[in-house]
């Protein structure tokens, strides 16, 4: 809802200065030099560029000219094939210097030198290439989407970095194929360029960035005089081979413990057009990606977890536009996955039920036209899933969990003035057979003034249901809202109404509706330097919701936020949330039935010491209060991480939350809903740790163990009014204990430029019941008794490219 800034560069707006200045200029200077990329800067052809120069510190002390013994030159060469970027970051010690190895997409505690184009110069749009004094790559898109910077994008381009006696030097070399721009005989592109120092946390841009102004990208310098360069083919193929074993104790007669599979796909990238690109991954193999996070989930809504498959988080900036794409439903659960009990005859077993859907391939074209206009199509299909059942005699037969299932989304995204834009997107999922289809359509607007002091945006759903001989329904929902986004005191008010049927969760997520709620947003910063710290944020928010229709009150919240940098580098957030008695329309768990909640205040702390240091630590303490049976909760929460040096490092975390009488869905008993009062008590222990021979070869072992269990020790049953009455007679046993142990281990080789050998061992426990542990221990060791998935791939991903195979031959 409010514009987030860049990741990586979220430090960088986060001082204020009054220094001003004119655009900055670099003239672009062609080279018929062949440039050799080893970090060392030895061709004459860099003496040809004007550097860029002067750069100005945004933190700690934002407007200061950087100092001339810690100056940094930077040079950008380009010709026919390629944007050649090389400097020099002085010091005047080089322990000043830091550097870790943490492999490719990752800063970690590295100084960086970053440089982003925006080749279609409308001050939106671009693409950051980021090499560290390691030489390791980092590269992002940018965008006025949701996330505002895309990490998850990759493109293929060389770097290194070297030590000099007096700081260290890099290059980069650009392909013009990772680059999207129009052919034509002389072309400006908005340039920028980033340095951090990671010990002081200093960080300088090239063309000043005013943090009181609201944007990253549209406070650009500008690269000039680019001429007769041309977009070339961009073709490029990344077929895979891999291939797993899988061991798991079934104990079902006549099904194996050991097994094994061999797969093979590809995905391919090829640009259509100067400006777009289609993607296309077919038969694609994601059993290498990270866990999930698996929680005990006592709320009436779903867990979100995190995307992790690389093909659905990379440029996928228009697709994310509005909100309305969850990319974890395509291959996720079967439509049908809770039927196939009921479907079973009454001599007949479950054999196989697969939890996910087997996506057989997905597409995206995606690019901007020359008038600002964004285009993106995407498309993917699952194939039909099945359950298999037996009966005593060995005979199987399958049952239905998902028919064949298309997934669409079209995006169109109209740049104007004054970084601001219009979009229209449609999410449509169709099924094959007598399942369901939907539809949701979006129009967006987001409009700033001329100074890019104010903003007023929307956002128009419509969403629709229908299936086969019967009638369709449809949905509405929008949101609407003003605010002030620059200088130190901003503000946004604005209005969420979705009614009833508004249901875009086949292709989306939301979690409730039928809700009006008015929002007030109001912050403060102060991002000039004083004695204690070097920047603070105060910021307030103010939420009153109620039901759509019939009109009821939900409930009204406070939330206030103060967060900031200490002069010792130390972050610190302090939270306070207060939440009105109110209405919950979803904790019954029945449609029509409302629980009266009580009023709640909680308080939180967050501690984060110097990351540049080889010892690191955080901490959160908080506690909450509920009226209702005197309930208190607490969290616990501590984080370290220590360094032994530049390659190898160990992380680990403890969260520690009880909850102490807890007021909670329980069971059905007939028509009555029955509560409990309840101790909620959960424990997440992560280990981690990394070792990095070089920068294209390491090892990253993570090691998660979570357990939550609650223990009941009342009941009571919830009136019509949405109050709880003791009830002495329920006998019914609601008590639940919840683990999940999973073991990540990574070996990861870059043996050529977009090419890979992954080895991956993975060690997965899922147990829960309601026969609960004693204690932390006992529970552990317990967990650890029961049956282990063990999971060993090997994947092999070779990058190919159509203009260096052409060049070979």
């Amino acid at each position: 809802m409010f514009f987030r800034l860049p990741v990586i560069l979220i430090a960088l707006l986060s001082t204020a200065t009054t220094f001003s200045q004119a655009v900055k200029k670099l003239p672009a200077t062609r080279t018929a030099a062949s440039i050799t990329i080893d970090g060392y800067l030895k061709e004459a052809a860099w003496k040809e560029a004007k550097p860029a120069t002067g750069f100005i510190e945004f933190r700690p002390h934002p407007g200061v000219v950087e100092p001339y013994e810690d100056r940094t030159e930077v040079y950008i060469l380009y010709d026919n094939n390629f944007v050649y970027v090389g400097g020099y970051c002085h010091e005047k010690s080089t322990d000043s210097i830091s550097r870790e190895l943490v492999g490719r997409d990752k800063i970690g505690n590295s100084d960086f030198v970053g440089v982003i184009f925006d080749t279609y110069y409308d001050k939106i749009n671009a693409s950051g290439f980021y090499v560290t004094a390691y030489g390791e790559q980092y590269d992002a898109k940018y965008s006025p989407s949701e996330n505002g910077e895309d990490d998850t994008w990759n493109a293929v381009w060389d770097s290194e970095a070297k030590m000099q006696a007096d700081g260290w030097t890099f290059e980069m070399r650009i392909p013009y194929s990772a680059l999207r721009f129009r052919s034509k005989p002389e072309q400006t592109w908005g340039l920028n360029i980033i340095r951090r120092r990671q010990k002081t946390t200093q960080q300088f841009s090239w063309n000043y960035i005013d943090p009181d102004k609201n944007g990253f990208i549209n406070q650009e310098g500008e690269w000039t005089g680019i001429d007769r360069i041309k977009s070339p083919v961009r073709l490029s193929f990344t077929p895979y081979l891999s291939a797993y074993i899988d061991r798991f104790p079934n104990h079902v007669q006549g099904a194996k413990d050991l097994t094994g599979s061999f797969n093979g796909g590809m995905d391919l990238k090829y640009g259509i057009s100067q400006g777009f690109t289609l993607d296309m991954t077919l038969v694609p193999d994601f059993g290498q990606v990270q866990s999930d996070n698996h929680v005990l989930n006592l709320t009436p809504f779903e867990v979100k977890y995190n995307e992790n498959r690389s093909f659905f988080t990379e440029g996928t900036e228009l697709f994310n536009k509005g909100n309305l794409f969850y990319s974890r439903r395509i291959g996720g659960q079967p439509l049908h996955f809770y039927d196939v009990a009921a479907k079973l005859d009454s001599n007949e077993h479950i054999v196989s039920n697969p939890t996910e859907s087997k996506l057989l391939n997905a597409t995206k074209i995606s690019g901007r036209t020359g008038r600002g206009l964004g285009i993106g199509f995407f498309n993917a299909i699952t194939q039909p899933m099945y359950a298999e059942a037996e009966n005593p005699n060995g005979i199987t037969r399958r049952i239905s969990t998902n028919p064949l299932t298309n997934y669409n989304i079209i995006v169109l995204d109209q740049t104007l003035k004054n970084n601001s834009s219009v979009s229209l997107i449609n999410t449509n999922v169709l099924r094959k057979g007598s399942d369901y289809n939907a539809n949701v359509t979006a129009a967006l607007f987001d409009l700033n003034n001329k100074k890019n002091s104010y903003n007023w945006f929307g956002k128009f759903y419509l969403s629709s249901i229908s299936e086969l001989r019967k009638n369709s329904f449809s949905g509405y929902s929008h949101i609407l809202g003003f605010s002030k986004t620059s200088g130190q005191f901003s503000f946004n008010f604005n209005q969420q109404l979705t009614d009833s049927n508004y249901n875009p969760n086949d292709l989306g997520l939301l979690f409730i509706n039928n809700f009006l709620t008015h929002e007030l947003y109001l912050g403060y910063h102060w991002t000039t330097p004083r004695k204690w710290y070097n920047n603070i944020y105060v910021n307030n928010d103010l939420l009153y919701t109620r039901r759509f229709r019939p009109d009821d009150f939900q409930n009204f919240m406070y939330n206030f936020n103060v967060n900031g940098q200490l002069k010792n580098l130390w972050r610190f957030i302090f939270f306070i949330n207060y939440k009105s008695k109110g209405n919950d329309f979803y904790e019954a768990r029945s449609p029509g039935r409302v629980f009266g909640t009580p009023s709640t205040v909680s308080f939180k702390l967050s501690l984060n010491s110097n990351a540049s240091k080889k010892y690191y630590w955080a901490g959160i303490l908080g506690t909450g209060f509920t009226q209702l049976f005197h309930a208190r909760s607490y969290t616990i929460a501590v984080e370290n991480n220590y360094r032994f040096n530049d390659k190898f490092s160990v992380g680990h975390s403890i969260d520690l939350e009880p909850s102490l009488n807890n007021a909670g869905y329980a069971s059905m008993v007939g028509s009555d809903i029955i509560f409990s009062r309840r101790d909620i008590s959960t424990v997440e222990n992560i280990i981690s740790s990394k070792y990095n021979f070089n920068k294209r070869t390491g090892i990253t072992f993570r090691a998660r163990h979570y357990w939550s269990k609650v223990i009941s020790k009342e009941y009571f049953t919830l009136l019509q009014d949405g109050h709880l009455l003791k009830n002495p007679v329920f006998n019914g046993n609601t008590n639940l204990s919840f683990n999940a142990f999973n073991i990540d281990m990574v070996y990861t080789w870059q043996f050529a430029a977009g090419s890979f050998v992954n080895v991956v061992w993975k060690d997965a426990i899922y147990s829960g019941g309601q026969d609960i542990a004693p204690g932390y221990f006992s529970n552990f060791n317990k967990t650890l008794s029961q049956p282990h998935d063990n999971n060993i791939s090997l994947k092999v991903i070779y990058y190919l490219d159509y203009l260096s195979l052409k060049k070979k031959h």
